[in-house]
């Protein structure tokens, strides 16, 4: 087991570094660094339970586990409420990590107190150590703590699959998978005796697909989730705005292109969300890209219909 927690731990470390090379360059996404930073710790916690000798290192071992363990379903809750495109107000992070603060709080009694483990014993299985817990009247709220977590997860998700389509909604049922798959683990760890954690395996699957995916998003097209580009050698006729639909007003903007110039799908969504009225950080909260790349394809875009305002860009309307 200690060798399996040392190569976990060790992938683990790597998703650090990989973070600032093919994230942070580009966006910065601190909640997906500190879920970094919580799975190696709870993984280093486990490490260091399988290496001891006595019981109150494997206790201390434990409670570094559940430093990390307490605060991961807040990054995770960060994560994929961005993903599936929720903004949460900063008053719901405070009160998420003063909860995790205070289970924290309950778990440390261990040692002290009997409320959350009313006994621990090591035990040795080919060489490596693993507590044998008896629960206290307090370890119940570790359950709900986790349950709460779930449901609220999957609310999000179930939300955005009904809400959004295309990119979004192939973007929230990967996070589907990501809980479903964290749900799994977690059942079957507390309905069969295993002497390794699963979670351990769990929370580095996850990071990895929460990496990835941010990778993708870096450049991802949403292809058939926008119109094709029209092309016409007229301009096209006068058209009052307060009329005319989205696709109408993408259209109108379309045929003042030069003949034989068309937009990436990528430029499109950037107009759809100027047309939208919508602000830069908003355009870029829903196609999960930078402000800074929000404002490369804008500029681009207003190259290639020649203006340089989207006052001037309005134009195209009522011509």
């Amino acid at each position: 087991m200690a060798i399996a927690y040392g190569v976990i731990f060790a992938l683990s470390l790597i998703t650090m570094p990989l973070y600032f090379v093919f994230v942070r360059k580009k966006q910065n996404e601190l909640w997906l660094f500190l879920l970094f930073l919580c799975v190696a710790i709870v993984n280093l916690g486990y490490l260091l339970i399988a290496l001891s000798k006595r019981v109150e290192f494997a206790l201390l071992a434990n409670k570094i586990a559940y430093l990390g363990q307490v605060f991961i379903p807040v990054c995770m809750f960060r994560i994929i409420s961005k993903l599936c495109g929720f903004q949460s107000k900063k008053w719901v992070t405070v009160l998420l990590i003063s909860m995790a603060a205070v289970m924290f709080a309950i778990v440390c009694t261990t040692g002290y107190l009997d409320w959350y483990y009313k006994n621990a014993t090591l035990e040795f299985v080919n060489g490596s150590a693993y507590l044998v817990k008896e629960y206290g009247v307090l370890h119940p709220t570790n359950l709900v703590y986790v349950l709460t977590y779930f449901v609220v997860l999957l609310g999000i998700i179930i939300r955005s699959l009904k809400k959004n389509k295309g990119a979004s909604q192939k973007i929230a049922a990967l996070m589907l998978a990501v809980i479903l798959g964290n749900i799994f683990m977690w059942v079957i760890e507390k309905i069969v005796s295993w002497n390794f954690e699963l979670l351990a395996i769990s929370y580095l699957m996850s990071e990895l697909v929460f990496f990835f995916t941010y990778v993708i998003l870096q450049d991802y097209i949403r292809k058939e989730d926008v119109p094709a580009p029209v092309i016409v050698e007229q301009k096209a006729p006068i058209i009052i705005v307060d009329t005319m639909t989205r696709e109408e007003k993408i259209k109108a903007i379309l045929e003042g292109l030069p003949q034989g110039i068309t937009l990436s799908a990528r430029q499109t969504d950037v107009l759809e969300g100027i047309v939208d009225g919508k602000s830069r950080k908003e355009i870029a909260a829903d196609l999960h890209l930078s402000e800074n790349t929000v404002k490369m394809h804008t500029s681009s875009l207003y190259r290639l219909l020649g203006v340089s305002s989207r006052d001037e860009l309005r134009a195209f309307f009522k011509k």
